[in-house]
């Protein structure tokens, strides 16, 4: 990825070939704002914390210039889905093209029920697309916040996503989570022959390509928290299943460890140095964790039970890790160099799948039990255990790059197969991902512009 430049950046790769070098090249400097514009002192916010928020009435203007509509529709879409905004219909916009040099009609974007605005433009300079907006706080009358991007042309759906992460941060005080991509395994088939595949994807949907061609079943893909790799079990029929590392900007993938058992349930280090992962040892399992680099091999626990799912804390100090040591699937946790693990869940049914948020604040689960499958969430010390989603066949949580949203994949059984979900950590908000066929083990990249 292309650092950052407040005047000027080298063009970039169009997002089908994304890369973390050259993927988008921005230029994040700030409008240069008339005195009438000047930066609000008022709080536009919606505060998460209390739980009992409502969906706050924003209007996104269509943006000037070829190309905007798709732009601003790409912000109202993904404002809309993370559930805490309202986008008002164009339909009751009282200006249908709000000038971008000068103030909006406050008085009547408030009589239309609307809190914030987002107005844009979108231009050529030179070979590159310049995409500029405008946050203003209606009830206020003031801007508060306003930048403009330069990048490649290709990339204009980023550009829109990029934008609805600035709306996203300055409204919630939460990072974004839009320029972001999802891995995940697509299924197609019969359910006795299903066809498995890892597929990548933008994280609303767009923008699908496929990064195993089906001659492996592949499952658990997990993102590097750094770079544009994803670890996966694959099996070759006839075969043990192994685990494997594919760098997805180059296609090289390898082999992690050099085992003659079954190896499971790889998950990334927070600096991407390190795979812990599950090895299968006759009836037991236990966990190992990998140098990448030096392939040099740690073992982390030594049980006659099955030790599996390991999950780094964000600092990489501890691990998370399910197990059926006391008689049943709970949740342990234990310092990332080893040792025996402390129990953490102790509600009713069994607990499976931990995934540490990139906060360090919860660990989400797979929860069984009363014949549903629930996910949850519950601090690293097993108190404050909240349900979020619950049904027939509910798994796989994995956490947005912003510890806000889990996305999860939801089978109603029979013949059909899965559907992958995002539900942030209130519960409140829950809508499904759309993808082309069944789905099923989502896990999300860092967010594109930090990785860099």
């Amino acid at each position: 990825m292309d650092r950052i430049d407040s005047s000027i950046s080298r063009p970039a790769a169009g997002i089908a070939g994304l890369t973390r070098r050259d993927a988008l090249a921005l230029a994040g400097s700030g409008l240069v704002l008339p005195a009438l514009i000047a930066p609000a002192q008022a709080e536009l916010v919606i505060d998460l914390r209390k739980g009992t928020f409502q969906p706050m009435p924003i209007a996104v203007a269509d943006f000037a210039g070829e190309g905007g509509a798709l732009v601003s529709g790409i912000i109202a879409n993904n404002l809309k889905r993370c559930g805490y905004f309202l986008p008002i219909e164009k339909a009751r916009h009282p200006e249908k093209n709000p000038p971008f040099d000068a103030a909006p009609q406050f008085e009547a974007w408030k009589a239309a029920g609307v809190q914030a605005l987002v107005i844009g433009r979108v231009s050529r300079d030179g070979g590159r697309l310049k995409a500029e907006f405008r946050l203003w706080d209606v009830v206020a009358g003031q801007q508060i916040d306003g930048q403009q991007y330069f990048t490649d042309p290709n990339n204009s759906r980023r550009v829109g996503h990029i934008i609805s992460d600035a709306v996203f941060t300055k409204i919630t005080g939460v990072g974004g989570f839009f320029d972001t991509r999802v891995v995940f395994v697509d299924e197609s088939g019969s359910k006795e022959a299903r066809r498995k595949r890892l597929a990548i994807m933008d994280q609303d949907g767009a923008n699908v390509r496929y990064l195993t061609g089906g001659e492996t079943s592949v499952v658990t893909p997990r993102y590097s928290p750094v770079a544009q790799e994803v670890t996966y079990m694959a099996q070759r029929t006839g075969e043990q299943p192994r685990v494997h590392v594919l760098n997805i900007e180059t296609g090289q993938r390898q082999v992690v460890g050099n085992f003659p058992d079954m190896t499971t349930s790889p998950r990334f280090s927070p600096n991407g140095a390190r795979i812990a992962l599950s090895l299968q040892q006759g009836g037991n399992a236990n966990l190992y964790a990998i140098d990448i680099g030096s392939r040099t091999t740690q073992r982390l626990t030594s049980t006659a039970a099955i030790d599996t799912s390991p999950s780094y804390s964000p600092d990489g100090s501890q691990i998370v890790f399910e197990s059926d040591r006391g008689g049943s699937q709970q949740l342990y946790v234990m310092g990332a160099g080893g040792g025996e693990g402390k129990r953490i869940s102790f509600g009713q049914g069994s607990y499976s799948q931990p995934s540490w948020s990139p906060r360090g604040d919860l660990i989400a689960f797979t929860r069984q039990g009363g014949g549903t499958f629930s996910i949850g969430v519950m601090k690293p010390d097993g108190s404050g255990e909240r349900i979020l989603t619950e049904g027939f066949h509910n798994e796989a949580p994995n956490w947005a790059p912003n510890g806000q949203y889990i996305m999860f994949f939801r089978d109603p059984g029979g013949q059909s197969g899965g559907k992958l979900y995002m539900v942030d950590i209130t519960g409140r908000v829950e809508v499904p991902v759309p993808t082309p066929a069944f789905a099923s083990d989502p896990t999300w990249s860092p967010l594109l512009t930090a990785a860099r």
